[in-house]
Protein backbone atom coordinates (compact mmCIF):
# COMPACT_ATOMS: atom_id res chain seq x y z
CA UNK A 1 0.00 0.00 0.00
CA UNK A 2 1.13 3.55 -0.70
CA UNK A 3 0.22 6.39 1.64
CA UNK A 4 0.74 9.97 0.47
CA UNK A 5 0.21 12.99 2.68
CA UNK A 6 -0.10 16.28 0.84
CA UNK A 7 0.07 19.38 3.00
CA UNK A 8 0.19 23.10 2.32
CA UNK A 9 3.20 25.01 3.56
CA UNK A 10 6.73 24.15 4.55
CA UNK A 11 7.25 22.58 7.95
CA UNK A 12 9.62 24.76 9.96
CA UNK A 13 9.32 23.65 13.59
CA UNK A 14 12.08 21.20 14.50
CA UNK A 15 10.02 19.31 17.09
CA UNK A 16 7.24 18.65 14.55
CA UNK A 17 9.77 17.53 11.93
CA UNK A 18 11.31 15.09 14.40
CA UNK A 19 7.94 13.61 15.35
CA UNK A 20 6.85 13.27 11.72
CA UNK A 21 10.18 11.66 10.78
CA UNK A 22 9.85 9.16 13.64
CA UNK A 23 6.32 8.07 12.74
CA UNK A 24 7.09 8.04 9.01
CA UNK A 25 10.02 5.72 9.71
CA UNK A 26 7.80 3.42 11.79
CA UNK A 27 5.04 3.52 9.18
CA UNK A 28 7.55 2.45 6.53
CA UNK A 29 7.35 -1.11 7.88
CA UNK A 30 3.72 -1.27 6.72
CA UNK A 31 3.42 0.98 3.68
CA UNK A 32 5.36 3.16 1.28
CA UNK A 33 5.00 6.71 2.58
CA UNK A 34 5.37 9.90 0.58
CA UNK A 35 5.14 13.33 2.19
CA UNK A 36 4.48 16.17 -0.24
CA UNK A 37 4.52 19.84 0.73
CA UNK A 38 3.01 22.33 -1.69
CA UNK A 39 3.80 26.04 -1.27
CA UNK A 40 1.31 28.15 0.62
CA UNK A 41 0.09 31.48 -0.69
CA UNK A 42 1.23 34.52 1.20
CA UNK A 43 -1.87 36.09 2.68
CA UNK A 44 -2.20 39.12 4.96
CA UNK A 45 -4.43 38.87 8.04
CA UNK A 46 -7.33 40.98 6.77
CA UNK A 47 -8.34 39.26 3.56
CA UNK A 48 -11.70 39.79 1.92
CA UNK A 49 -13.84 36.70 1.27
CA UNK A 50 -12.95 36.94 -2.44
CA UNK A 51 -9.22 37.11 -1.66
CA UNK A 52 -9.55 34.08 0.66
CA UNK A 53 -11.14 32.12 -2.17
CA UNK A 54 -8.29 33.08 -4.51
CA UNK A 55 -5.71 31.89 -1.96
CA UNK A 56 -7.56 28.58 -1.44
CA UNK A 57 -7.93 28.17 -5.21
CA UNK A 58 -4.19 28.60 -5.85
CA UNK A 59 -3.27 26.21 -3.03
CA UNK A 60 -5.98 23.81 -4.22
CA UNK A 61 -4.58 23.77 -7.75
CA UNK A 62 -1.17 22.81 -6.34
CA UNK A 63 -2.74 20.02 -4.27
CA UNK A 64 -4.77 18.65 -7.19
CA UNK A 65 -1.68 18.55 -9.41
CA UNK A 66 -0.19 15.97 -7.02
CA UNK A 67 -3.23 13.64 -6.99
CA UNK A 68 -3.49 10.79 -9.48
CA UNK A 69 -6.74 9.79 -11.20
CA UNK A 70 -7.08 6.48 -9.30
CA UNK A 71 -5.90 7.75 -5.90
CA UNK A 72 -8.37 7.45 -3.04
CA UNK A 73 -8.41 10.90 -1.44
CA UNK A 74 -9.14 11.53 2.23
CA UNK A 75 -9.32 15.23 3.00
CA UNK A 76 -8.99 16.63 6.51
CA UNK A 77 -11.93 18.97 7.00
CA UNK A 78 -13.58 20.50 10.05
CA UNK A 79 -16.96 19.36 8.70
CA UNK A 80 -15.66 15.86 7.98
CA UNK A 81 -16.60 12.61 9.69
CA UNK A 82 -15.18 12.09 13.20
CA UNK A 83 -14.16 8.47 13.69
CA UNK A 84 -12.14 6.37 16.14
CA UNK A 85 -8.66 5.00 15.52
CA UNK A 86 -10.21 1.55 15.08
CA UNK A 87 -12.62 2.90 12.47
CA UNK A 88 -9.74 4.54 10.56
CA UNK A 89 -7.90 1.20 10.64
CA UNK A 90 -11.01 -0.55 9.33
CA UNK A 91 -11.38 2.04 6.54
CA UNK A 92 -7.75 1.64 5.43
CA UNK A 93 -8.02 -2.16 5.60
CA UNK A 94 -11.25 -2.11 3.60
CA UNK A 95 -9.71 0.14 0.93
CA UNK A 96 -6.78 -2.27 0.56
CA UNK A 97 -9.19 -5.22 0.31
CA UNK A 98 -11.08 -3.53 -2.52
CA UNK A 99 -7.97 -2.63 -4.53
CA UNK A 100 -7.53 0.98 -3.44
CA UNK A 101 -3.82 0.69 -2.71
CA UNK A 102 -3.01 4.40 -3.14
CA UNK A 103 -4.45 6.57 -0.37
CA UNK A 104 -3.81 10.30 -0.40
CA UNK A 105 -4.48 12.36 2.73
CA UNK A 106 -4.83 16.11 2.17
CA UNK A 107 -4.19 18.82 4.76
CA UNK A 108 -5.09 22.32 3.61
CA UNK A 109 -3.50 25.60 4.52
CA UNK A 110 -4.53 28.05 7.21
CA UNK A 111 -7.67 29.03 5.27
CA UNK A 112 -8.73 25.45 4.57
CA UNK A 113 -9.30 23.60 1.30
CA UNK A 114 -10.66 24.83 -1.99
CA UNK A 115 -14.06 23.64 -3.17
CA UNK A 116 -12.39 21.69 -5.98
CA UNK A 117 -10.20 19.73 -3.55
CA UNK A 118 -13.21 18.93 -1.37
CA UNK A 119 -15.11 17.76 -4.47
CA UNK A 120 -12.19 15.53 -5.52
CA UNK A 121 -12.08 14.01 -2.04
CA UNK A 122 -13.56 10.54 -1.63
CA UNK A 123 -13.90 10.89 2.14
CA UNK A 124 -13.85 13.91 4.46
CA UNK A 125 -12.21 13.20 7.83
CA UNK A 126 -12.22 15.39 10.92
CA UNK A 127 -10.04 14.89 13.97
CA UNK A 128 -11.96 17.39 16.10
CA UNK A 129 -14.32 20.34 16.03
CA UNK A 130 -11.40 22.36 17.36
CA UNK A 131 -9.01 24.23 15.10
CA UNK A 132 -5.39 23.08 15.04
CA UNK A 133 -2.34 24.43 13.22
CA UNK A 134 -2.23 22.53 9.93
CA UNK A 135 1.42 21.57 10.48
CA UNK A 136 0.59 19.99 13.85
CA UNK A 137 -2.17 18.01 12.12
CA UNK A 138 0.46 16.44 9.89
CA UNK A 139 2.12 14.90 12.95
CA UNK A 140 -1.22 13.77 14.40
CA UNK A 141 -2.22 12.26 11.05
CA UNK A 142 1.04 10.33 10.56
CA UNK A 143 0.73 8.93 14.09
CA UNK A 144 -2.89 7.88 13.52
CA UNK A 145 -2.09 6.19 10.20
CA UNK A 146 0.76 4.33 11.92
CA UNK A 147 -1.62 3.33 14.72
CA UNK A 148 -4.17 2.17 12.13
CA UNK A 149 -1.65 -0.21 10.58
CA UNK A 150 -0.74 -1.57 14.03
CA UNK A 151 -4.43 -2.24 14.63
CA UNK A 152 -4.85 -3.88 11.20
CA UNK A 153 -1.91 -6.20 11.91
CA UNK A 154 -3.21 -7.07 15.38
CA UNK A 155 -0.15 -5.57 17.00
CA UNK A 156 -0.25 -3.84 20.40
CA UNK A 157 -1.05 -0.16 20.54
CA UNK A 158 -1.94 2.23 23.34
CA UNK A 159 -5.64 2.88 23.77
Amino acid sequence: MKITIISVGKLKEKYLKQGIEEYTKRLGAYAKVDLIEVPDEKAPENLSEADMQIVKQKEGDRILSKIGPVDYVISLEIKGQMITSEQLASKIDSLATYGKSKIVFVIGGSLGLSEEVMQRSDYALSFSKMTFPHQLMKLVLVEQVYRAFRIIKGEPYHK
